[in-house]
């Protein structure tokens, strides 16, 4: 059976949360702070977490920051009563999958559950290291290396390449890349793929201006060669 871990320090928020995880058939653990989450998530490994953005002892940045620092993959869908860009893009950066602004639908709740659950699966069959040039990844742990030496990604860049390699030799369309990396409705134009895939370019190829493996289908997106 599927297992969430809810994360929240509001009481009411927190019991019906947890209520309505449990009708739709999953089994939920809760924490009331970001020490006892980060705690729990460690011992119990859940399928995913709910991540209130606020909360005592180690706030939902920092947890998602330090659980993403230490390689955990799982999905991480926070919770936030901020409707600011910065704060849901900061949430994004570090690592969050997804998010929901305070006061939710629990429908809408529900559903982004199950679209994160679905694209977690689909990672698991996604290559867990990748090696062409001279160039070396390892999705696991979010290392890349050039000629040895190491090479800052974001998260954001192993997503998309490693989305790519799975796909080798296909056009992966900006749209697809949109809807598997970003994984929100309110996504960014298709600029934002570009230019993340410009900085990947500069970062792994020998020639950023006519790259031999991230190549551009032009009209359509982007074609990986190894």
């Amino acid at each position: 059976m599927t297992t969430i871990l809810a994360i929240e320090d509001d009481p009411a928020i927190l019991r019906g949360l947890s209520d309505n995880l449990v009708f739709e058939g999953y089994t939920v653990l809760t924490a009331t702070d970001g020490e006892t989450g980060y705690q729990m998530q460690r011992e119990r490994k859940p399928d995913l977490i709910v991540l209130d953005l606020m909360l005592p002892r180690m706030s939902g940045y920092e947890l998602c920051r330090k659980l993403r620092g230490e390689g955990v993959a799982t999905p991480i869908l926070m919770l936030t009563a901020r409707s600011e860009e910065p704060d849901r893009v900061l949430g994004l950066d570090l690592g969050a999958d997804d998010y929901v602004t305070k006061p939710f639908s629990v429908r809408e709740l529900m559903a982004r559950i199950r679209a994160l659950l679905r694209r977690s699966q689909a990672r698991s069959d996604l290559p867990g290291d990748l090696r062409f040039g001279n160039v070396e990844i390892d999705f696991r742990s979010y290392e890349a290396r050039r000629n040895g030496e190491s090479i800052e990604m974001t998260r954001k860049e192993f997503a998309i390449l490693r989305f790519l390699a799975s796909r080798a030799g296909e056009v992966v369309t900006r749209d697809d890349l949109l809807n598997e990396v970003w994984g929100y409705e309110s996504y960014p134009t298709s600029r934002t793929v570009d230019n993340h895939v410009a900085g990947l370019r500069a970062k792994l190829e020998r020639d950023a201006s006519q790259p031999e493996h991230l190549k551009t289908v032009h009209g359509v997106g982007y074609k990986f060669v190894p």
